[in-house]
């Protein structure tokens, strides 16, 4: 997992286990990271107020380098009997500029993810003086009619038409199922550069054995301040 990130200079992660084991583990993901080459620093959320068998952490990781940290980051309480597992957000600043990411993983399709991701477009009243770059696992692709709301406020998606989350088995060496991970920018705030995604279980024997690490791959933007 360090090899895949060093390169970036923000990470997001969702479904960390909730428990003392998760954080843990993010430990020890910063610690190898500093150990190719770059200084990194990395929060862990509390766990998120879903029920037992749905409450997570959330963590996001950073070059302490390239970002500073401009507000402590904090999950949602003005939404939060809107999700199952609140969004977590964390304010940079890169150089005199500053943007504010929000973290997501939305409920599973069989419980209508839709449902909870419609108040998104409430965050931007909520916080006007935040740049917004939401982002995560939304379990619905980018051209559910769920996000046109912010798509009319001016968010793009980074990635469009992109699966995200992998098979079981590879079938006719086609190994992604669903578009469900997406990078939702203001284009009002922000020009997208570069985006991506990291097809890392390429580099496994077989997919089983990637899917130990993740079932899902990293997506990425590259983007800059209008």
């Amino acid at each position: 997992m360090a090899e895949t990130l060093r390169d970036f200079d923000a990470v997001a992660i969702q479904e960390v286990v909730a428990g003392n084991g998760g954080s843990q583990a993010v430990a020890k993901l910063s610690d190898e990271l500093n150990r190719k080459g770059s200084r990194w620093d990395y929060v862990v959320s509390n766990p998120t107020q879903g029920g037992a068998y749905s409450s997570e952490r959330y963590a996001f990781l950073w070059k302490t380098s390239r970002l500073k940290v401009d507000r402590k980051a904090w999950l949602d309480l003005d939404c939060i009997e809107e999700f199952e597992r609140e969004p977590y957000f964390i304010r940079f600043k890169f150089k005199n500029q500053n943007f504010t990411l929000v973290t997501i993983h939305a409920v599973p399709k069989s419980k209508q993810p839709e449902r909870e991701l419609k108040y998104l477009e409430l965050y931007p009243e909520l916080y006007p003086d935040e740049n917004f770059i939401f982002l995560g696992d939304f379990n619905l692709p980018e051209s559910h009619s769920v996000f046109n709301p912010l798509k009319s406020k001016g968010f793009i998606s980074g990635l469009v038409n992109q699966k995200t989350s992998l098979k079981m088995k590879c079938k006719l060496r086609v190994c992604l199922a669903s578009e469900y991970d997406n990078i939702f920018i203001d284009s009002k705030a922000f020009e997208i550069l570069k985006t991506g995604v990291v097809l890392f279980y390429e580099t496994f024997t077989d997919l089983k054995s990637a899917r130990m690490i993740s079932d899902h791959i990293p997506i990425w933007v590259e983007f800059d301040f209008n």
